[in-house]
């Protein structure tokens, strides 16, 4: 069953990409259902700088609102969080913070 976390923030993929140690499964993405020779078929959705991902409470980049499902990203390290909280503005909003176990509220690598 797909866990909803506490908080995540959606981002165009392109300011994710922009991190210098950005590396993504794409092969994670959601699927899409498509029609081929009168056919529906599901395809892993294309992911361009224009998709919107979500960066979860525990700084995994996801290809939809589930903490769980859909990882694109999950090399959490102190660089990302830097990145996250300094370039795009990332900060899990005190109501949400709460609700979150100390490490992730701080922001670090859960295990």
């Amino acid at each position: 069953m797909s866990t909803m976390g506490k908080y995540c923030k959606a981002y165009h993929l392109k300011a994710l990409r922009a991190f210098s140690g950005w590396s993504e499964k794409a092969e994670n993405a959601r699927r899409e259902t498509e029609t081929e020779d009168g056919k529906e078929v599901e395809v892993v959705r294309e992911l361009t700088d224009d998709a919107i991902v979500y960066v979860q409470e525990n700084y995994v980049v996801t290809d939809g609102i589930f903490k769980d499902e859909n990882i694109l990203f999950d090399d959490v390290t102190p660089e990302w969080i830097a990145y996250c909280q300094e370039e795009l503005a990332f900060e899990i909003p005190e109501y949400a913070r709460n609700e979150l176990d100390p490490v992730e509220a701080k922001g670090e690598q859960t295990g």
